[in-house]
């Protein structure tokens, strides 16, 4: 099935430290957060994921909130124009960093974007069939050794690859950068293993319109 992520995830200040630092996860505040950004869903527990799968199927979310970080995973955040997030998403954090990540491998897709106190700073979105869909604002320190073509996605031809970099490469990177965890490659020992940071899991129904008086 090949790595997939659709996830968004608000911090207070740096969300690679608060993941780092392997926080509990506040079960009230968990339930409380999917209702505020969920509102016209019906949402039923069932369960528990973690950080390691975070690509639920669109009647399902994965969410979590610990000290300083949240982590929401729904099918919203699959968006090829990262800049166009619902403004409920952003407005619910107040002042920190919001933070979108997605990828699909099967495509070799990836984009990213990322707020801070509700001013889109980056938001990136490319694959080799589309080319690049959005490209906003300055790259961050992690992107750069990709664009100057240090990571080339095809040795010795440089007009064989659409990009001087593959999607997915630069899609582990961030993850590595922003998260401090990785989903495949060459594991690196020193990273956070995802599976150790847990998410409530719902599943989700449109609210009925109607309701009894």
């Amino acid at each position: 099935m090949g790595a997939k992520t659709w996830m968004l995830v608000i911090a207070q200040a740096n969300a690679r430290d608060a993941l780092a630092a392997k926080p509990a996860l506040d079960h009230k505040a968990t339930h409380e957060l999917a209702e505020r950004l969920f509102p016209e869903d019906k949402l039923e527990y069932v369960g528990t994921g973690d950080l390691s799968f975070t690509s639920p199927p669109k009647n399902e979310i994965f969410i979590g909130c610990f000290d300083g970080v949240s982590v929401i995973a729904a099918k919203e955040f699959g968006m090829d124009y990262p800049s166009r997030l619902p403004e409920r998403f952003l407005t619910v954090v107040g002042n920190g960093t919001v933070t979108l990540h997605a990828m699909h491998s099967v495509v070799d897709w990836f984009a990213y974007a990322n707020w801070v106190n509700g001013r889109l700073m980056r938001s990136l979105s490319l694959s080799p069939d589309d080319g690049i869909l959005e490209d906003i604002g300055p790259h961050l320190p992690f992107e750069e050794p990709y664009w100057s073509g240090e990571y080339p996605a095809v040795e010795g031809e440089e007009d064989a690859y659409p990009f001087p970099f593959h999607p997915l490469d630069l899609s582990e990177t961030a993850l590595k950068a922003l998260f401090g965890y990785q989903l495949e490659g060459e594991i690196d020992e020193t990273l956070l293993d995802p599976t150790s940071i847990p998410l409530l899991r719902f599943r989700r129904r449109p609210s009925p319109w109607w309701k009894f008086w």
